[in-house]
């Protein structure tokens, strides 16, 4: 079945002038033998990008995606003299460098490719680990784990993510799925190495140690990733980056995500340090991490899958009811182990299908060859709810005297307003009748 064609022409009244010069750049990629529309959706050069793109998502999201691990040992180890909201700044600057340097990385890979990009992020990357792994202080931490490390893996996602779009159009959902599968298995063997190694061997190595693994398969990464369309040529003025703005289906969209990602990553930083109080055990707690993203390895992949077959909008918007129920349904009530269990593995399923449907969505609506800036504007927005979201919640930990109850409601809340949201876009570019794919 062939995708439900949106077009932004229906809802903005022209898409033809969002960047300038974008017929001559297309004249360009056909002279250059470079069709914008014949997309292989297969064959070993698309899955070999594929395969290098999973790699750097191992290293990039999944790191990440290691938070809870760092916010628990910080929490009640290295940094125990200093509060959760104050510690959860680590997280939220990594989220938010992440993301907030995508429109800049965004139009560097439209502009030059990803082959530099690819290789700056590693070096920022990797350096950064390393001198957490020397960091005593938190302002060192600060430094090196919240700044340097995330402005490496945006240089490393940002592009793997837009290079895989452009090799595939009927599959995109089954490839995205597949790269970020990465940034799951990253998330179950990074926080069960990283807390194995600290006990064996202490901080600074065990920091070393994954550094020098991120390294090794960030070579591949490099040597894999590359795009299907030649560099862009085309200037872009400055108010080419705020165009797709101007357009209500890129605009729900990018609000959409907004708002939902004010709580999405809540739970995932919370939850072990939850745990912990609540009686679980270490050897236990240490373990819900590697949990959910476990989970989120089939939430990313399957419902990639369905979004091929039923439309990523449709998919999106029942994955993001799934998980604002979960929170207020199981979270917020759960007292015992076996309830926070249920709830990691089950939420991490359906938060997983953000990271492969965020950028499939904005692959449909828009042209091809504007991927890389438009991700990025989009990326760039959701760098104020990764910022301010673990904050905010440290805060309602505070405020209930350490308890978990009120940040449990506000993440619930915030998520259905994001999943109604999602909704609403849905309708907007598809109308009422469910049955469509959209």
């Amino acid at each position: 079945m062939q995708p439900t064609d949106i077009s932004v022409n229906n809802l903005s009244g022209s898409s033809s002038d969002t960047l300038p010069s974008i017929e001559a750049q297309k004249t360009e990629d056909q002279r250059r033998g470079a069709s914008l529309n014949d997309f292989p959706d297969g064959g070993l050069r698309a899955w070999s990008v594929v395969a290098g793109a999973w790699a750097a998502n191992i290293c990039s999201f999944g790191w990440i995606n290691c938070i809870g691990v760092f916010q628990a040992y910080y929490q009640e180890t290295y940094l125990k003299g200093y509060s959760p909201s104050a510690i959860s700044w680590i997280a939220s600057l990594e989220l938010s460098i992440l993301f907030g340097g995508g429109f800049v990385v965004g139009r560097i890979y439209d502009k030059y490719g990803p082959r530099w990009l690819m290789a700056f992020g590693t070096f920022m990357h990797v350096f950064g680990l390393m001198m957490a792994s020397l960091s005593t202080k938190y302002y060192q931490i600060v430094l090196s784990q919240g700044i340097c490390s995330p402005i490496g893996i945006c240089c490393l996602f940002t592009p793997a993510v837009a290079c895989v779009t452009t090799w595939f159009q009927k599959r995109r959902g089954l490839a995205m799925g597949l790269v970020s599968g990465g940034s799951s298995l990253g998330g179950v063997f990074l926080p069960i190495m990283f807390n194995r190694l600290i006990k064996q061997i202490g901080f600074p190595w065990a920091m070393r140690a994954c550094a020098f693994l991120i390294l090794g398969l960030l070579i591949i990464a490099n040597l894999t990733i590359v795009s299907r369309l030649p560099p862009s040529s085309a200037p872009l003025p400055l108010k080419g980056f705020f165009k797709p703005f101007t357009e209500c289906a890129y605009l729900f969209t990018v609000a959409s995500a907004f708002i939902y990602f004010l709580g999405l990553f809540v739970p995932i930083n919370y939850i072990a340090a939850q745990a912990a109080q609540l009686g679980m055990s270490e050897n236990l707690a240490q373990y819900l991490i590697p949990i959910l993203n476990a989970a989120s390895l089939f939430g990313r992949v399957l419902p990639g899958m369905a979004a091929d077959k039923f439309g990523a909008y449709n998919t999106q918007t029942i994955m993001a009811f799934f998980s604002a129920i979960l929170v207020l349904a199981l979270w917020l009530p759960a007292s015992s182990n076996a309830a926070i269990i249920v709830f990691a593995a089950l939420y991490g399923f359906g938060s997983g299908a953000f990271v492969t449907l965020c950028p499939t969505l904005m692959a449909q609506i828009s042209p091809i060859r504007e991927i890389g800036l438009r991700n990025g504007m989009q990326f760039g927005v959701l760098a104020v709810p990764a910022l301010v979201s673990n904050p905010i919640g440290g805060a309602f930990i505070a405020s209930d005297d350490g308890g978990y109850t009120n940040i449990k409601i506000w993440t619930g809340v915030i998520l259905m307003a994001g999943a109604s949201m999602y909704a609403v876009t849905r309708v907007l570019l598809g109308g009422v009748k469910l049955a469509k794919k959209i």
